[in-house]
């Protein structure tokens, strides 16, 4: 898990926008378009970052890929939650990393 989480936040780009979303849905599930309005992102950008984290088993969702879909943290991940805020916290603050969108 914490080699994937490393990659999935830090490693890759748009990982800020992948760990924003693993943030909001700790806190309760949401759909794509929530998301979208929540995080003030655009739909399809939205929508590929929950692929990954998807692909990943960093998230799951009620019912596939279909319009209204919920979205929440994996068991998996709700077991290493700690995990991910620490990875978090010593990515946060790096500039460079905040202007990432995609």
């Amino acid at each position: 898990m914490k080699t994937i989480l490393w990659w999935l936040i830090a490693g890759s780009k748009g990982g800020i926008n992948r760990a924003r979303i693993i943030k909001e849905l700790h806190d309760r599930p949401y759909n794509a378009n929530q998301l979208t309005e929540k995080l003030d992102l655009d739909y399809k950008t939205v929508r590929h970052h929950l692929k990954v984290l998807l692909e990943n088993r960093i998230i799951e969702s009620n019912s596939g890929d279909k319009y209204g879909t919920m979205y929440f943290l994996s068991k998996e991940l709700e077991g290493n939650y700690d995990l991910f805020i620490d990875i978090w916290n010593k990515i946060k603050d790096k500039p460079d990393e905040k202007k990432m969108e995609e």
